[in-house]
């Protein structure tokens, strides 16, 4: 199983194996936060509360939105720890900060089969989920953290 996995980074070009360290480095710090820090310390850094980032995203940010999303969510998967969706939101949004493209991260609650409260967050870039997207319809939005936009978007740096 590891061979497989190293020969799959290998075949990776070097640009998409910084993305995939630079995934694990954020998904370490995302669950070591989540783990040992109350969330009221962690929320003033995603962001402004109940604000959202603009839809529209130039062509450039938005390819380089989908190669985060695809870089976190290919690292979460592989993981030996829980790599949830709140920590999955957290390393998205850190990465697309880096490259001054803006983000919204959502925290929403459903009630599950069970009529127990399930919990969710997911990351969105422009107009695309980049993290936690396959079930957040059914959930209803509590909170939101995005940057405040700055003229007419996000540009990158």
């Amino acid at each position: 199983m590891l061979r497989q996995h190293l020969a799959k980074l290998c075949s990776h070009t070097w640009i998409e194996r910084g993305l995939l360290l630079e995934a694990l480095f954020w998904l370490v710090a995302a669950r070591l936060a989540v783990l040992i820090i109350p969330f009221r310390y962690i929320a003033p850094l995603l962001g402004s509360h109940m604000a959202m980032s603009p839809t529209a995203l130039l062509p450039e940010q938005a390819a380089r939105s989908r190669q985060v999303g695809w870089a976190v969510r290919a690292v979460a998967r592989r993981t030996p720890w829980d790599s949830n969706c709140l920590a999955q939101a957290i390393a998205g949004k850190m990465m697309l900060r880096r490259r001054g493209i803006a983000s919204t991260l959502y925290l929403g609650v459903a009630k599950d089969e069970d009529k127990d409260l399930a919990a969710h967050a997911w990351l969105r870039s422009g107009d695309q989920i980049l993290t936690g997207g396959s079930a957040q319809e059914r959930f209803t939005v509590l909170s939101t953290f995005a940057e405040r936009p700055k003229g007419s978007g996000a540009t990158e740096t």
